[in-house]
């Protein structure tokens, strides 16, 4: 697939002609300098953005012909996103947080559960707290507990640790393995962090927008 933006009178492509498959239970960081396609590429592979040309498979669903409410339905019962700024709701406390993806997929005991997936992450004792209340490190464990929620089939994590020290960020990846090795949901992540992109057990490494390495991290 590649994506080009229109920039007055030019064109500027940002993935050109990437390639590439993942299977159902990997986990796979993306990494390369700022600049690289990173980010845009994540997107895509989300639907949160279309390619100027070529095609995106979702679990085996191709994202093209469908509708932006299809493709949020679709992404509502798959897909769990953890982002760097970790775009919580500021008037909702963390158990409200994580049950606003539970309630709207209609889950019975919503509440419940959300307060279930706090203790998972060891924030039981800050489920009513709001997140200016909570440290980094707690907004991301929060935001992780709601990615945790539709025990999603993909999760799509952006720079998960780059706000975080690196006691904290250990912590979230710790979570994030587990969610690939406990419920088997397939991870892929971007990291500027070549430890945390370690721990990955496939590395595809952009560089201007083309895929340069595509290869085995951990064992």
């Amino acid at each position: 697939m590649t994506k080009t933006y229109r920039s007055g009178e030019a064109l500027i492509t940002v993935l050109r002609t990437v390639s590439f498959s993942i299977a159902a239970r990997a986990f796979v960081a993306i990494v390369g300098p700022s600049g690289s396609g990173k980010t845009t590429l994540l997107g895509l592979l989300a639907g949160l953005d279309s390619p100027t040309s070529g095609t995106v498979l979702l679990d085996g669903t191709d994202l093209g012909p469908l509708s932006e409410d299809a493709r949020a339905r679709l992404r509502g019962e798959k897909v769990g996103f953890v982002f760097q700024n970790f775009q919580l709701i500021p008037t909702l406390t963390a158990a409200e947080n994580v049950q606003v993806p539970l309630e709207l997929r209609g889950t019975t005991g919503a509440r419940a559960q959300a307060h279930d997936l706090l203790d998972r992450v060891g924030l039981a004792d800050r489920a009513h707290h709001y997140p200016a209340q909570l440290s980094g490190g707690e907004q991301q464990r929060v935001a992780l507990a709601r990615a945790f929620a539709n025990a999603p089939r993909v999760l799509f994590a952006d720079e998960p640790t780059g706000n975080l020290d690196s006691d904290t960020g250990e912590r979230i990846i710790s979570l994030i393995e587990s969610l690939n090795r406990d419920a088997g949901s397939t991870v892929i992540l971007v990291t500027h962090d070549p430890a945390l992109a370690s721990r990955a057990g496939r590395i595809i490494r952009l560089s201007d927008g083309a895929v340069v390495d595509d290869s085995n991290g951990a064992s």
